[in-house]
């Protein structure tokens, strides 16, 4: 095809995108403002809804060799570590689903992503970042960082929580601090006691907090995210150093699968937990955001690549579609914008709504984790939790 399409960003969403595109036959080239695709982040989750474009983008066998399958999502007390909920994922989600639960390391999934777009004829520009655009002639005319300048027929903004895209688009605006920071972390599986943390997404609750820990690269390695509410940090950087003895002190009198894991660690990380409110558009002629440029997610659903995943394929979709039919690429832009806003705002808005849950931050909140405490029991809470998940794991865009 002879449409030719930037992307600005070589994240999971960017790089799924030009994936799915160039598959379909379009050119396609990547600008990534950072000089090498670096190990950067940690573990991150991928439900069946994103293994189902995963699987379609040839990219699901190289991906579970580097991952780890869960036997169950689990949410405990903070302290008793009594359940609250425990959702069987390994066979379940194959056999209700078709497509299965993993954990991976960022920079795995980056990895695979990035090597199958080079295999598959993307072009990847590193150091060289989007700073701004303009609409010329029926094209777009790029402005990068160090002032040069290109035109493509289409630009997608995978730029991040602080897109510039975006920014371009709708005016610049920072986006919110939460009052939440998160600590991360990895831990050599062989550095911790045998059978210290379970083979499950374990999700540990208390009041002002949460703690998460799982493994990756085929257990080998254990992933944790410790997230408090904290009004003093601002800085949204990946790579801020944390403080691992105030790491320790933070989960202080936490059960001991929490406080021995954080006794195993030696360093980590720390950053703020951004937001922004549901955007009123993600379409601008022949621009088109996509991921956390214009709808950035709270991990407290572990959606935030699964919903710039799903992007990407409806993006594809919705593009290819316009070059068979007779609607033009603006008409595709905003079809894909019409088909992903729903969704992706109602899966924000529920990721917000749970780290109240998490955090027992209200008396309605404490009560609903003892009606499920209760429950838990009677094996019901695990039902309705199942259900709460069935509209995100169900969901498939891949036709």
């Amino acid at each position: 095809m002879d449409k030719c399409i930037a992307i600005s960003g070589a994240g999971i969403g960017g790089l799924c995108a030009a994936l799915a595109l160039v598959k379909r036959g379009f050119q396609v080239d990547i600008f990534e403002r950072s000089t090498e695709i670096a190990e950067v982040g940690a573990g991150l989750q991928l439900s069946p809804n994103a293994m189902h474009v995963l699987t379609d983008l040839d990219v699901a066998e190289n991906i579970k060799k580097v991952a780890f399958q869960p036997d169950s999502a689990v949410m405990r007390h903070y302290q008793t570590g009594d359940e609250y909920f425990s959702v069987p994922l390994k066979k379940v989600c194959i056999e209700k689903y078709g497509a299965d639960y993993l954990h991976i390391h960022r920079a795995d999934l980056q990895q695979v992503l990035y090597q199958a777009c080079i295999n598959n004829g993307v072009n990847i520009h590193l150091g060289q970042g989007v700073k701004a655009y303009q609409q010329v002639d029926n094209k777009v005319s790029i402005e990068f960082e160090n002032g040069s300048t290109q035109l493509a027929d289409i630009l997608i903004g995978a730029d991040g929580i602080r897109s510039n895209v975006q920014a371009c688009m709708l005016g610049p605006q920072n986006p919110d601090f939460t009052g939440q920071v998160a600590w991360r972390g990895t831990i050599p599986t062989n550095q911790l006691p045998k059978g210290l943390v379970k083979p499950n997404a374990n999700l540990w609750v208390g009041p002002g907090k949460h703690f998460v820990s799982y493994y990756l690269r085929g257990g080998d390695l254990v992933n944790f995210v410790a997230v408090e509410e904290r009004s003093d940090w601002h800085n949204e950087s990946w790579n801020e150093k944390g403080d691992v003895s105030q790491l320790r002190e933070t989960f202080k009198g936490w059960h001991p699968e929490v406080t021995e894991l954080l006794e195993a660690t030696d360093s980590c990380f720390v950053w703020a937990l951004y937001g922004r409110k549901p955007l009123v558009k993600w379409v601008d002629k022949n621009v088109a955001l996509l991921g956390d440029a214009c709808h950035p997610m709270l991990p407290f659903l572990a959606q935030g690549a699964a919903m710039a995943i799903e992007d990407s394929y409806v993006l594809a979709a919705c593009l290819s579609q316009s070059l068979t039919k007779s609607s033009n690429t603006q008409q595709a832009l905003l079809r894909y914008q019409n088909q992903r806003m729903q969704r992706a705002t109602d899966i924000q808005q529920g990721a917000s709504h749970n780290s109240a849950l998490y955090h027992m931050s209200t008396p309605v909140e404490r009560a609903k984790l003892s009606v499920l405490k209760g429950l838990s029991t009677l094996g019901l809470s695990n039902k309705l939790a199942a259900q709460k998940l069935e509209s995100i794991y169900g969901y498939k865009v891949v036709s």
